[in-house]
């Protein structure tokens, strides 16, 4: 095949939850005849949506992880990737668009701009990624375009401007007018695959001129030529075509399509309108930083015959080894040939290459500038460069958002124990927002991530794809104790057993201590306690501190000072003066009124304005106390601390109460004394643990 930079297009699919993405791709699978039979996404038949190949995705009708495939139109080669709605696999829209030219907005003519519309527009905008809107679901009850057409514009801020206009809605959508060439399109067969063109009916006439300049002076805006042929009243359809794509390019523009992908309805101009309007590799100017002069951006030049930089952009672990997805921006990645790892300096040698058709591969020999394809048998992370080994650039790796949900997960077996720590190594390679670590204090493993769907999805393939059965539960909080006054104590530690016993008298108080954990001041003097038994002192106080006699967590604030002992010539020694120094520090501490305290975090909540008075009152119902509310416009911050006890499960109350639009973070700020009525309850379940 010959390769030409022109005819190549990048693309993702993506939207809100359930606004048609996968029927969508399914349909465009079907018309470019990469497919030959179309099923639906819920999988009614037992088969499923192409793009949606794991089980998980069937049963549940939602999209899990980004799908790649190949298409070709009108000598045309079109690389897509259906991307989740789900806001908890945000991750794979991020790292999508990162390594594509152009994209689809997807959006619903009944729900319109929704909540993960305004989401994914951000991650467009973060990457500067061109695109083109798609009305679907036109005919539904209650559809409405210009509705939509419009929330484009107040919501998004889009200079939206509709290129079709429908023919007909909800059930009597028959086809659709096309504003550029002034034709009215009605797909008849079985599938819609036949395109009939007729001129616009007469009692449509009116609109759709109306409607027709709107989008010329949209488009004139970007063209001059289009201005003048405009003022002669005569323009030519590819002057027209080229202006819109000029306005698109800069994404200044956004020009709205229509249709019904369920129905069959407008998918074969939608896929014409990506050819027409969206950037070919060239169009779009990629930057790498040059390792040795890191203030410096490199232009890279999508010519197939200059050296190599891509992009690893997402990890899957298969049956046959672990299967890198990669673009190519610059050179070519060729079997056989060496690259060059930046991020480790290693060098490696290109194994298998092929192209992905959602789970389903296609072996090539080489993947040029432009191109998106995968590779077989490296061992790297997400968001690595790979360069020909005479470079040293590096592109930047997408933004990652930090996890804001964790769950405490127990194997039930030995067996469930082993395959849970593989799986788990798979999933934390394989996806940057899901984090696991065991919890120094309580010993629990707790996996973090995006949300609890995104966590339950994850449990659901450890017990499908590696039979580990593990038991969830939330994750322990790391309380902690301390004193809250001085108390003195005088210990004598002696065993006598025949021949050498153990001697060691310690005396002095402990008292709380604010900015530290713990505190040692020795303060002995006329040598009570020999010099070189201090340190044992010491340790043996160091010892009592890792787990609190009160409750059995950790302790912190405690300074002892010891300031008198006693010690026997033969039978004193290190362990003698390690256990009385636990003895003194057991004896005084029940006197130093011990407290717990309870983790307090730093909590910013991102709310739409009109959700602002429920948001505020969900964080007092927490035990919060709100430090800051501010207006940034449409959205509010509210900054509030509130005990991490109270947080589990926030994300999901505050998805629900904001219309799935508010978001938090939240950090670790202080400890503070935990009120009575927390520490009675922590009490009762000790007790019914033991």
């Amino acid at each position: 095949m010959k390769y030409n930079t022109q005819t190549i297009r990048n693309i993702g699919i993506s939207a809100h939850i359930d606004a048609g993405k996968t029927t969508l791709t399914e349909r465009i699978l079907f018309y470019t005849q990469r497919i030959h039979a179309i099923h639906d996404v819920k999988g009614k038949d037992g088969v499923g949506a192409t793009m949606d190949y794991m089980e998980l995705e069937k049963e549940r009708g939602i999209t899990i992880t980004s799908a790649a495939t190949n298409i070709e139109w009108k000598n045309f080669e079109i690389n897509i990737i259906d991307t989740p709605g789900h806001v908890d696999f945000t991750i794979e829209v991020e790292r999508s668009l990162r390594v594509l030219d152009g994209a689809i907005l997807v959006l619903c003519a009944v729900g319109g701009v929704q909540s993960q519309s305004i989401t994914v527009d951000h991650q467009m905008a973060r990457y500067n990624v061109p695109c083109l809107a798609f009305i679907n679901k036109c005919d539904r009850s209650g559809a409405n375009p210009d509705r939509v057409i419009g929330q484009l514009k107040e919501k998004l801020g889009h200079n939206a401007v509709a290129a079709q206009i429908p023919i007909g809605l909800e059930s009597h959508i028959d086809g659709i007018i096309d504003l550029v060439s002034m034709k009215a399109i009605y797909f008849d067969g079985e599938y819609g695959e036949t395109l009939r063109v007729e001129d616009i009916p007469g009692p449509m006439m009116d609109i759709a001129a109306e409607k027709r300049e709107v989008l010329v002076d949209a488009a004139a805006m970007f063209s001059d030529e289009l201005t003048e042929a405009a003022l002669e009243e005569n323009i030519p359809e590819d002057v027209l075509i080229s202006a819109i794509r000029r306005g698109v390019l800069q994404r200044k523009l956004t020009p709205v399509f229509l249709g019904s992908a369920y129905k069959n309805k407008g998918v074969q101009l939608l896929l014409d309108a990506v050819t027409h309007l969206l950037p070919c590799p060239a169009d779009v100017q990629n930057h790498a930083t040059d390792m040795d002069k890191p203030d410096e951006k490199v232009v890279l030049t999508h010519n197939a015959d200059d050296p190599l930089v891509s992009l690893a952009f997402k990890l899957e672990d298969g049956q046959y080894g672990q299967l890198t997805y990669i673009r190519v921006y610059q050179g070519s990645m060729s079997k056989g040939t060496v690259a060059m790892n930046v991020r480790t300096g290693k060098k490696v040698k290109i194994g298998r290459l092929v192209r992905m058709h959602a789970n389903l591969m296609e072996d090539i020999e080489t993947i040029p500038a432009g191109h998106i394809g995968a590779l077989f048998g490296i061992d790297c992370a997400s968001g690595d460069t790979f360069v020909a080994p005479e470079l040293n650039l590096t592109m930047t790796a997408m933004f990652v958002p930090e996890p804001v949900i964790s769950l405490a997960i127990k194997p039930k077996d030995n067996k469930s124990q082993i395959n849970m720590s593989k799986a788990l190594n798979r999933f934390t390679k394989e996806d940057p927002t899901f984090k696991t670590y065991v919890s120094d204090e309580t010993g629990d493993t707790i996996i973090s991530g995006m949300g609890e769907l995104h966590l339950e999805v994850y449990v659901e393939r450890m017990r499908r794809e590696y039979n580990a059965i593990v038991e969830t539960g939330q994750p322990n909080v790391a309380y902690r104790e301390t004193i809250s006054q001085l108390a003195a104590f005088d210990y004598v530690h002696k065993k006598q057993t025949g021949g050498s016993g153990q001697f060691g008298r310690v005396a002095g108080f402990i008292e709380p201590l604010t900015d530290e954990e713990f505190c040692f001041e020795n303060k002995v003097t006329g040598g009570s306690i020999p010099t070189h038994f201090i340190p044992s002192c010491e340790k043996g106080f160091k010892n009592c501190i890792v787990k609190g006699p009160l409750m059995g967590y950790p302790i912190f604030g405690v300074k002892v000072v010891l300031n008198d002992g006693a010690f026997h010539s033969v039978d004193s020694s290190d362990n003698a003066f390690q256990a009385a120094a636990r003895g003194g520090f057991l004896q005084a501490y029940p006197k130093a009124l011990p407290e717990i305290h309870e983790p307090v975090m730093k909590v910013v909540v991102e709310t739409p304005t009109d959700f602002q008075g429920s948001v505020m009152g969900s964080l007092n119902q927490r035990r919060g106390l709100i430090v800051s509310a501010q207006d940034e416009g449409t959205f509010s911050l509210i900054e509030a601390q509130i005990p991490l006890a109270e947080m589990f499960g926030y994300s999901t109350v505050l998805r629900s109460m904001t219309q799935g639009q508010g978001q938090f973070t939240m950090e670790f700020l202080k400890y503070k004394k935990a009120p009575q009525a927390v520490v009675d309850e922590l009490v009762k379940k000790i007790k019914s643990a033991k």
